[in-house]
């Protein structure tokens, strides 16, 4: 005899069953029809949803970044002053840092109680930055510096996200709100992701004329300081060291006197000229010429020296020559021979899209920057040359694998249409992958991409159970209206049961708060809602694109005559 549980779960068995098959016999059922009967109604509805979902995606109700804004559990400062600062000097700074930071924490703490765990202040190098990127990462190759004496940061260890109601960003933004000017700094930025896949904007600028390059460099600075959260604005024209810098006078041409003459001299008294080289056991001895240490300790000794003619007489430095104390560049960067700069920004997507900021100036104002200099050249790198790559490369893997779907789905249907009306239901993965993100208040990113293009496998599933299972009853005899029919109300329920249980699997994820988790949750908005709404499509939609082949059929045969170019059934006479 069975238990009480048994019992009771028997009884749960037979009313969903019942429930089921009511839902099967009148909602569903009228419904289908319904939509049947106006076939061509029903499929436009569909594609109007998906034209709908384009307009949503587009006209900006939701937006669009490269990858999920996952807060970090730190809060990190990045300090560079000029080079050759004095470490006091860079210490000075970090100490009007660690004033605003334990502002910020006051006003934290009495808001949600204890965040900061605590506090690491480094002078004079970037340990944040260099355990970031790491030695082989394309900043260190092209000449990012992690250490020197005018590199500071501040790193402020926070509470787990789990265990505080603020978030890192917010806690950034209020840092960087509170922090006042710090004098000569040449760049100060604020770092709150767990992820950093380069800067979100990064235009880089070339050009044969460097003064028109700097020009164009502070134009473009100042254009992106007009929107809104648009943050840590620089450039890669770092000052570099103080240096002794000549120039050559008028009074010097008339001795035949050039400015390479004059600084190659100069070089030979300080630093010399290799006379010869001499053995010394296993080790080489260069032999230098220059001024004694007494002559070449200070700015003086070098306005008294005496520059040589090309007749060889000698002349006075300060006749020939004049000079300036500045500083050079702290690298020179070339792309194909000509001079190039970096401007870079951080964006609080809070406020603006970064994609949206890269429209306007790719569209607007680049172009009229190119006409008012010259032979300058923009292109966009960073995170917008790796988030164009890396969708181009899905786009060309999704391309393989839909030849490779619609193959795999010819060859046992022996139709090239049909294919095609069970990979219809693909765009409207999409739909549903659109909707969920708006649902959720979750902005798309690659990895949602990454989860639309998994859904196009799962999505087909159902219209190919539905279809084939059309083609079976019509293989038997039965009438083309009476096989969709039943076909949708005989697959209602292992399709409906399937797509539930995928989105209830997906379920736990999508509530889950850790820090891991915030990596997976936009594939798993994409697979989840684009499976229910599929589901939908898939119960009316495709009943609906079937019978409209039929009725090409029919017209394809009233044209051509015989048999028709769109059908691929061979339907067996009815047993008696």
């Amino acid at each position: 005899p069975k238990t009480t549980v048994g019992k009771a779960w028997d009884r749960f068995q037979s009313t969903f069953t019942r429930i089921l098959k009511w839902i099967v016999d009148h909602p569903y059922g009228r419904l289908l029809d319904l939509s049947l009967e106006w076939r061509y109604l029903t499929v436009s509805i569909g594609f109007l949803s998906f034209l709908l979902a384009l307009g949503i995606w587009f006209g900006g109700w939701i937006k669009f970044r490269y990858l999920p804004d996952v807060e970090a559990d730190n809060v990190v400062a990045l300090l560079t002053m000029p080079r050759g600062t004095p470490p006091e000097i860079t210490d000075r700074a970090l100490k009007t840092l660690e004033n605003s930071a334990e502002q910020v924490r006051r006003e934290v703490e009495v808001e949600g109680g204890s965040v900061f765990v605590h506090t690491l202040t480094s002078i004079g190098e970037q340990p944040f930055l260099a355990t970031q990127w790491g030695p082989g990462s394309s900043a260190a190759l092209q000449g990012q510096e992690f250490s020197g004496s005018h590199l500071g940061e501040i790193n402020i260890q926070l509470v787990t996200s789990e265990d505080r109601t603020v978030s890192s960003l917010d806690i950034g933004r209020r840092w960087r709100e509170l922090t006042p000017p710090i004098p000569d700094a040449v760049e100060l930025t604020f770092s709150t992701s767990l992820i950093d896949s380069g800067e979100d904007v990064n235009v880089q600028l070339t050009s044969r004329r460097l003064g028109d390059l700097k020009k164009a460099a502070e134009d473009l600075k100042r254009y992106l300081g007009r929107y809104a959260g648009v943050d840590d604005i620089s450039d890669t024209l770092l000052p570099g060291k103080q240096e002794v810098q000549l120039s050559i006078l008028p009074a010097a041409e008339t001795l035949g006197l050039t400015l390479e003459d004059l600084s190659r001299q100069v070089r030979q008294a300080f630093y010399g000229i290799e006379a010869q080289r001499i053995q010394r056991g296993r080790d080489e001895v260069k032999v230098m010429v220059r001024y004694p240490v007494s002559r070449r300790q200070s700015l003086s000794d070098l306005e008294t020296m005496r520059i040589r003619t090309p007749l060889g007489d000698e002349v006075p430095f300060s006749l020939v020559a004049d000079l300036r104390i500045g500083r050079g560049p702290a690298e020179i960067r070339r792309v194909d021979r000509n001079r190039a700069v970096n401007v870079t920004a951080d964006v609080d997507e809070n406020q603006s899209n970064a994609n949206e900021i890269i429209a306007d100036l790719e569209l607007s104002f680049l172009p009229d920057l190119a006409r008012t200099y010259p032979g300058l050249t923009f292109s966009f790198e960073g995170q917008q040359k790796t988030q164009n790559d890396t969708l181009d490369g899905l786009s060309r893997g999704f391309a393989i694998a839909l030849l490779a779907i619609f193959a795999l789905l010819a060859v046992p249907l022996r139709s090239y249409l049909q294919p095609l009306i069970i990979m219809s239901l693909i765009p409207f993965g999409l739909v549903g992958a659109v909707l969920g993100h708006l649902v959720l208040g979750i902005d798309l990113t690659i990895i949602s991409m990454y989860g639309i293009v998994a859904l196009a496998g799962v999505v087909i599933n159902d219209s190919l159970i539905l279809v084939d299972y059309v083609n079976r009853r019509r293989r038997e005899g039965v009438p083309l209206w009476r096989a969709v029919r039943r076909a949708s109300r005989a697959r209602f329920r292992p399709i409906l049961l399937t797509s539930v249980t995928t989105f209830l699997g997906l379920t736990p994820l999508l509530m889950e708060k850790s820090v891991q988790a915030q990596f997976l949750i936009p594939m798993v908005v994409s697979l989840a809602f684009g499976v229910i709404f599929a589901t939908v499509i898939a119960l009316l939609f495709l009943p609906s694109a079937y019978l409209i082949l039929e009725d090409l059929t029919g017209i394809s045969k009233w044209l051509f005559g015989g048999e028709s170019v769109f059908s691929s059934q061979r339907r067996k006479p009815a047993t008696k």
